[in-house]
């Protein structure tokens, strides 16, 4: 229908307008973050640019509800004051009809988000947080003076040290037996990972912990030891959660519940993904009713009120989030709640403006 393309059309250019107010916005806060760090080790300004625009893929996929928000206010607001809108309902046309072009042109949006989410802000945030950790002197996976720990049924590792995808430095392994009692604490300067499931141990001090309470030591240059982790599980321990890819962490999330690991943090990021999506739905849809609902206040009411209630939306989320953790509650629900609530208050708010 040609009316809906239009309206279509209007909400288009007002999510380019929107994406052209507040991705340099926020990038502009990014950078002066980072500008608080040059002069730091080799960091300088020209890295503090480079790192912003590494990251400009994430902050979009961030501020998509805002962009739907914002977008979709700047559009309808529009042809309300040339009285388009008035003519449309005139016409026969409801704001819940009217809704269904704001909600093709999110769903493109949702789109364009889910394609950054996958293959392309992930590689460029950990590269950007690769750099800069390097920028700044620090071990550029772990962090100065950190390691990572992780274990299976029978195993505890920590890496203390990733110096490329092929090597790891100081490595400590504890072995228990099916009791939980320690038998072995092995310590190696190296690790270089020869196979997927196997290492080779350099200058390893293997202490044995036997029955009748003695402690054996012994010395070895090079020794095998079959991992339970592969070097995809390694890097994945090493990054944000929030920088991993939907399928990273849905990979990763199955190996930390297969070796018996704490799994929420990880299982939070990836449900917010998704809950991301349906918030930037959500966001679309309050912003239909919300001109309908005030036409004759002007425009910059109606952004100054998108703007409030995209940052309340946001507060909140980041409240539900945290206290899910904290709570341990189911983290699908945490991530998906506030988006679905939100959306069945807007579908209510549609109905009684129709």
């Amino acid at each position: 229908m040609i009316i809906y393309r239009y309206i279509a059309y209007q909400v288009l250019i007002g999510f380019v307008m929107s994406t052209a107010i507040l991705l340099p916005l926020f990038s502009f806060f990014d950078l002066l973050d980072q500008l608080d760090d040059v002069g730091r080790g080799t960091y300088r300004a020209k890295d503090a640019f480079l790192y912003t625009a590494m990251i400009l893929p994430r902050r979009f996929i961030q501020i998509a509800p805002f962009i739907a928000s914002l977008g979709t206010v700047v559009a309808l607001g529009k042809l309300a004051v040339n009285s388009e809108l008035i003519a449309m309902r005139i016409a026969g046309i409801s704001p819940l009809h009217i809704s269904f072009a704001p909600l093709s042109v999110g769903i493109a949006l949702l789109l364009i988000v889910a394609i950054l989410e996958q293959f392309v802000a992930p590689q460029l945030q950990q590269k950007a947080i690769t750099n800069r950790a390097i920028a700044l002197e620090q071990s550029a996976e772990l962090g100065k003076n950190l390691g990572i720990w992780t274990r299976n049924e029978h195993n505890i590792l920590r890496i203390g040290l990733i110096v490329h995808n092929k090597r790891a430095a100081d490595i400590e392994i504890l072995h228990l037996s099916a009791e939980d009692l320690l038998l072995t604490h092995t310590t190696a300067e190296y690790a270089d990972i020869v196979e997927d499931q196997v290492w080779e141990l350099s200058n390893a001090v293997i202490r044995t912990f036997h029955d009748d309470g003695r402690i054996s030591v012994s010395h070895a240059s090079s020794i095998r030891w079959p991992s339970f982790v592969n070097p995809e599980d390694i890097a994945t321990l090493t990054k944000p959660p929030e920088s991993l890819s939907p399928l990273e962490l849905v990979r990763h999330v199955e190996f930390l519940r297969s070796t018996g690991q704490e799994a929420d943090s990880y299982a939070l990021a990836l449900w917010r993904k998704a809950g991301g999506a349906i918030m930037t739905v959500a966001m679309l849809l309050l912003s239909v009713p919300l001109v309908f609902g005030s036409i004759r206040s002007g425009l910059s009411n109606k952004l100054i009120l998108a703007a409030l209630i995209g940052l309340a939306v946001y507060l909140l989320d980041q409240i539900i989030a945290n206290a899910g953790l904290i709570l341990r509650l189911n983290p699908a629900l945490v991530a998906l709640a506030p988006g679905l609530m939100l959306i069945g208050l807007a579908a209510l708010w549609l109905r009684r403006t129709s």
